[in-house]
Formats: C-alpha cells, sequence, structure tokens
C-alpha cells in the first residue's frame, strides 16, 4: 500500500493559482510595476495576475474576516474597539525576490474595495547599529538572528496590535549600510501592515516576563515566505552584486564603494565569498528552517518566476 505524504498545505500549480483570482481587478499598469521592480526582478504583469491577484483577494478575505473577529471579541468584553492593523510577515533570504513581492502587494491591497491604509516596515530598520555590531564582533553576521534588537521589533508589533496611535520605527539607510540616528518613520494605525525581512518567521525566543516568551511571528495573521533552490539564489545573488557595481556602489557615499572598481573576475569572485560566509549561511542554518511556519509558501524557479503555491490548511 503506498503511503500518503501527510502536509499541512493545500498545494497549487501556477494554473490552479491563477483560476482563484474570479473577478479581482488588476490595478496596476506596466509603468508602476517597472517603479516596484527590486534589482534583476523579471516579476511580469502576467505573474500579477495568475500569482498576486489571487493572494489579493485570499487577503481581502481574511482581513475583512479578522475585523469581524475583532469587533465580535470587543462585543462580548463590553470594551471600546480600538483599530488594530491586520498583520502580514514576509520571509525569505537574500536576493530571492521578497521587497519587490512586499511593494506590488502594498500597492495591490491599497486599491481593494475600501482602499485600505497599508504600510510597509523591513526589518532592516531593527538591525543593531554597526557600532554595537562591531563592539560584539558580529559585523559580518548582519542579518542573523542575533544582529536584530527582537526586543524592539517586539515593542513595535506589540504596540502597534494595542491600537497605539502612534509607533516610531528606526529608519535604515542601505547606502550607509547602517541605521540612520536621526531619522524615525511614524507608523499611524495602517488597516494592513506588511512586514518584511529575513528572519521574521524566527524561533528565537525573547523573554518578556519570568514565565513568557514570544516569537515575531506571534503577532502576525498572516505570513508569506517566498522561496527558491538554493543554487538559484546564488546565481541571482551575484548578478545583483554586479549590477550593484554599476549602479549603488559607484556613489562615493556607499558603504560598499570600494567594490566599485572590481573587475568581473574581482567582483564575481567577491559575491560568491560573501554568499559562501555569509548569506548562504544564513539561509541554511536561521531562514530556510522557517519555511515552514509560514501560511502561504511561494516556490520561485530558475527564472525568478513562481512555479506554484502552497496554502497552509486553517
Amino acid at each position: 500500500m503506498t503511503q500518503r505524504r501527510v502536509s499541512p498545505y493545500i498545494q497549487f500549480t501556477r494554473g490552479e493559482w491563477a483560476a482563484l483570482r474570479e473577478s479581482t481587478p488588476l490595478t496596476l499598469s506596466e509603468e508602476e510595476l517597472t517603479q516596484l521592480r527590486g534589482l534583476n526582478e523579471r516579476v511580469s504583469l502576467t505573474e500579477v495576475e495568475q500569482i498576486y491577484l489571487p493572494l489579493t483577494r485570499l487577503l481581502h478575505l481574511y482581513v475583512g474576516a479578522t475585523q469581524n473577529l475583532y469587533e465580535a471579541s470587543h462585543v462580548f468584553l463590553g470594551a471600546t474597539a480600538r483599530k488594530v492593523p491586520y498583520v502580514i510577515g514576509i520571509g525569505g533570504s537574500v536576493a530571492v525576490g521578497k521587497s519587490t513581492m512586499a511593494r506590488v502587494l502594498k500597492t495591490l491591497l491599497a486599491r481593494m474595495p475600501g482602499q485600505p491604509t497599508v504600510e510597509l516596515i523591513t526589518t532592516d530598520g531593527f538591525l543593531y547599529p554597526n557600532k554595537v555590531l562591531v563592539e560584539r564582533g558580529i559585523l559580518d553576521r548582519k542579518g542573523f538572528p542575533e544582529s536584530y534588537d527582537v526586543r524592539r521589533l517586539l515593542q513595535f508589533l506589540y504596540d502597534v496590535k494595542s491600537g497605539v496611535a502612534e509607533v516610531t520605527v528606526p529608519v535604515y539607510s542601505h547606502l550607509y549600510y547602517d541605521i540612520v540616528p536621526s531619522e524615525r518613520f511614524v507608523v499611524r494605525q495602517p488597516d494592513i501592515i506588511l512586514l518584511e525581512g529575513l528572519n521574521v518567521l524566527q524561533t528565537s525566543r525573547v523573554p518578556v516576563a519570568q514565565s513568557e516568551s514570544l516569537f515575531v511571528s506571534d503577532f502576525f495573521d498572516f505570513s508569506v515566505y517566498v522561496d527558491a533552490k538554493e543554487r538559484h539564489i546564488r546565481k541571482w545573488y551575484v548578478e545583483r552584486f554586479f549590477t550593484l557595481r554599476e549602479t549603488a556602489f559607484r556613489n562615493p557615499e556607499s558603504y560598499f564603494h570600494r567594490y566599485a572598481k572590481l573587475s568581473d573576475e574581482e567582483a564575481e569572485a567577491t559575491a560568491i565569498d560573501i554568499w559562501e560566509r555569509i548569506n548562504g549561511v544564513n539561509l541554511r542554518e536561521n531562514i530556510t528552517p522557517t519555511r515552514s511556519r509560514a501560511h502561504l509558501v511561494l516556490q520561485k524557479g530558475e527564472d525568478h518566476t513562481i512555479q506554484s503555491v502552497s496554502l497552509r490548511k486553517l
């Protein structure tokens, strides 16, 4: 007798998932999509129609159902309802395309019926400043779980989920590769928050009281993991490094300006070295193990397009 593989997910081919779009309208133009694409990303309007619109429809239904549940809870408790955002976590490797995915999803969600307010927050703002990372000897482990101020991130999520009117978020500069001390971003009770980052689904325990501990994902209403085979992500990372060498790295103020003058051979060797020492290790040890905790897994192929979708069963 053949034993059936037990899975907490419902698996969809690209075509099966696309059929779930139903009448959800395409509200994004090619010009707008071009502005939302990240470096070397190949997301097309066809992919938006086949992958992102069904997801937008699903999330719109989930947000409405959750809001009704909150209202019912407040009625039962006899409490005054406070505006609490629906929080969506988006995780995955460096160079896998999760930032582009988050920007596209933010735009589509904001154009759904009722035009909800949507904020996109990246966990980069919750990295410790470089000075702290240097003092702790972990600057080369930026992006690893220990490089984040998890307590501060948890406090941010606790505040927004408690209905605090204004919550500030630190600002990270990719140009300077560091937190900008004088800048803050203010979150003012949006309907939806997208929290995007490498380790948003991590299960590192942070004690908040003698007998309690919290995960960042405890505050998520929904989570997405953008997945691909490591060899493909490694290739995309090297390609992105070459693009940055010709663009952002040429800025004299860039933290990585020293890479701008590398030859093709030197640039490839440097990118592969960084991947093998840092990003690949982080992916294998910390990021990939969190994939099974996501509500939705988007599986990419070598050409960067999403080939299949896995949705966790309720």
